[in-house]
C-alpha cells in the first residue's frame, strides 16, 4: 500500500510489462484483469468470492449509479467501498461509453450530455465536471474522464470531432479533479480506427500530465487486428512510467495479444455475462454447458483447476442448471470465468517476471487450439 498513487514497473519482456500500482487502498497487480460491477455488484458473485478469485481492483460505472441509488445517496452512506463492503480499490468509468450505447436517449454538446434515464426516463446532465463530482462522491481510486466514444466504423470527420472534444472535456475532468492524495484521474485515448487521431488524442493526453492513460473506442465492432494495429501505433507515444488500461476487453486471446504490445489493466463484462448464458472459459478454450453432450458427462469443467466451481461440479449438473434457468448455474460459471481470468492474469505476471512471456503465449495458444475434452 501506499499513501500516495504510484505505478512501479517491475519488469518487461518484449513488449509486456509487469508492475505494480500502490495506492491507500490496496496494491494493482498488473498486467490487471478488473471484474465488472457495474451497478456495485459484480452480477451472480459475492465480492468475498470475487477477491478470492486474485482480483486487486473492480470496476463501478458512474452513469449507472447515478442513476441508482444515486452518487448523493452512495456518499451519505459512507462511499461505495463501504456500501458494498469492498475496501480494495474501486475504478469508474466515467459514463462516456452510455454516450453511445445510449445514443437513442442521449443529446451531446460542448457543455456535456444530457442523459433520458433509461430506468424512469428523468432527465440527467453530466458535464465534464459532473463526472468527476459524481465520482469522488462515490469515493473512486482511479477516475476516468469523461469521453465521447464512437460506434466503428464512422465516418473520419465524425470520429476527429468525438476525439477533439473528448480531449476538451478531459482538461476540463483534470481541473475538476484537481489534486486528490492517492487517487488518480485516467485520461482515455480516441480516434478510432485512424492512426493519425489516435496520436493526436495521446500527445494532447500526454501533455496533460495524468497519473495513467486509458485506450478507449476499441472493441466496439472493428475486428481484433485493427485494434492491435490501434494499440501498436498508440502506445509508443504513451508515456511508458505511466499505467496503461484497454477499456472494455476482452476475450482471453484479446488480453494475451494485448499485453503483449504493452497493456497494464482490462475490464469486461464478458465472464460474467457469458456465465449467465451457459459459456464457461477453460484452459483449453471456451465450453458452451448447454450443449447435449454435456448432459451425462460426470467429469468437471477443468479437474486441474483451484476454483471448486470448475473442479467440483460435473459438466452434467451445469448443464441441467443451465438448462433448467436456475440461478445457481449462471452464479457457477461465472465463478469460474472469473478465476480462470485470473488465473491468466497471474500466469502472464509470473511468465513476464521469469522472462518468458513468450513461451507462456505459444502454450496457452496451443492449448486453447486443441479445443475441450472428447465427448464421453
Amino acid at each position: 500500500m501506499s499513501e500516495n498513487f504510484q505505478f512501479i514497473l517491475r519488469a518487461t519482456d518484449g513488449g509486456a510489462r509487469l508492475g505494480e500500482i500502490a495506492m491507500p487502498r490496496g496494491t494493482i497487480r498488473t498486467p490487471a484483469f478488473m471484474p465488472v460491477g457495474t451497478v456495485g455488484t459484480v452480477k451472480a458473485m459475492y465480492l468475498d468470492q470475487v477477491r478470492d478469485t486474485g482480483a486487486d481492483i473492480i470496476l463501478g460505472n458512474t452513469y449507472h449509479l447515478m442513476l441508482r441509488p444515486g452518487a448523493e445517496r452512495v456518499a451519505r452512506l459512507g462511499g461505495l467501498h463501504n456500501l458494498i463492503r469492498w475496501p480494495h480499490p474501486i475504478l469508474t468509468d466515467s459514463g462516456g461509453f452510455q454516450v453511445m450505447s445510449l445514443s437513442g436517449l442521449r443529446k451531446l454538446d460542448e457543455k456535456g450530455v444530457t442523459f433520458k434515464s433509461h430506468v424512469d426516463g428523468s432527465l440527467h446532465h453530466m458535464s465534464p465536471e459532473r463526472s468527476i463530482e459524481i465520482q469522488g462522491l462515490l469515493g473512486s481510486d482511479i477516475q476516468m474522464q469523461l469521453d465521447e466514444c464512437v460506434a466503428l466504423p464512422a465516418e473520419p470527420k465524425e470520429i476527429e470531432r468525438a476525439m477533439e472534444l473528448s480531449l476538451r472535456w478531459a482538461e476540463r475532468c483534470r481541473v475538476a479533479f484537481g489534486d486528490q492524495p492517492g487517487k488518480a484521474m485516467f485520461g482515455i485515448v480516441q480516434g478510432g480506427d485512424i492512426a493519425d487521431l489516435r496520436i493526436r488524442s495521446a500527445e494532447g493526453l500526454k501533455q496533460l500530465d495524468l497519473k495513467g492513460y486509458a485506450v478507449g473506442g476499441l472493441a466496439v465492432g472493428e475486428p481484433q487486428d485493427v485494434m492491435l494495429k490501434m494499440l501498436e501505433t498508440t502506445l509508443p507515444v504513451l508515456p511508458n512510467e505511466k499505467p496503461r488500461y484497454l477499456m472494455g476487453v476482452g476475450t482471453p486471446d484479446d488480453i494475451l495479444k494485448s499485453v503483449a504490445r504493452g497493456i497494464d489493466m482490462f475490464d469486461c463484462v464478458m465472464p460474467t455475462r457469458s456465465g449467465r448464458h451457459g459459456l464457461a472459459f477453460t484452459r483449453r478454450g471456451k465450453v458452451n454447458i448447454r450443449n447435449a453432450r454435456h448432459a451425462e458427462d460426470l467429469r468437471p469443467l477443468d479437474e486441474e483447476s483451484n476454483c471448486p466451481a470448475a473442479r467440483d461440479y460435473s459438466r452434467a449438473y451445469l448443464h441441467h442448471l443451465v438448462r433448467s434457468d436456475e440461478a445457481l448455474g449462471g452464479m457457477l460459471l461465472s465463478w469460474n470465468n472469473l478465476h480462470y481470468y485470473q488465473d491468466l492474469m497471474k500466469g502472464i505476471r509470473q511468465a513476464i517476471a521469469e522472462g518468458r512471456f513468450a513461451d507462456f503465449y505459444a502454450e496457452t495458444q496451443e492449448m486453447w487450439a486443441k479445443g475441450d475434452l472428447d465427448p464421453q
